[in-house]
């Protein structure tokens, strides 16, 4: 199973349980893959002038990166990185944020390591 359906079915769970900090932690690391697919702007169709411009629905779509497996568990677990490093910047007093980036940490990781 893809570590995108796992974080989704996760996200799913997620949701139904009001768990707020595993929906914000599949939340993120979906957010990151689909933002990773994404196709840079110079692979975009240049505009030119309005009369040779394309038309109809569609007509200047881009397909989208297809990120492989190994790809997108370096995305999360860039995700799981950068949420370790926002815990070092937290001041003192925001032990409920602390809390709360471990338990989304927690969830990465557990969806990385049953991928």
């Amino acid at each position: 199973m893809s570590i995108r359906t796992m974080l989704q079915r996760r996200l799913v769970v997620a949701l139904k349980e009001r768990d707020v900090a595993a929906v914000a932690g599949c939340r993120t690391a979906l957010a990151a893959i689909a933002n990773a697919e994404a196709v840079p702007l110079s692979s975009a169709p240049a505009a030119g002038a309005i009369e040779q411009s394309a038309t109809g629905v569609g007509a200047t779509d881009v397909p989208r990166r297809v990120l492989s497996e190994h790809a997108m568990r370096e995305r999360v677990g860039a995700e799981v990185s950068e949420l370790r490093h926002a815990l070092t910047l937290l001041p003192d007093g925001q032990d409920g944020r602390r809390a709360r980036l471990r338990l989304e940490i927690e969830v990465l990781e557990s969806v990385l390591g049953g991928a």
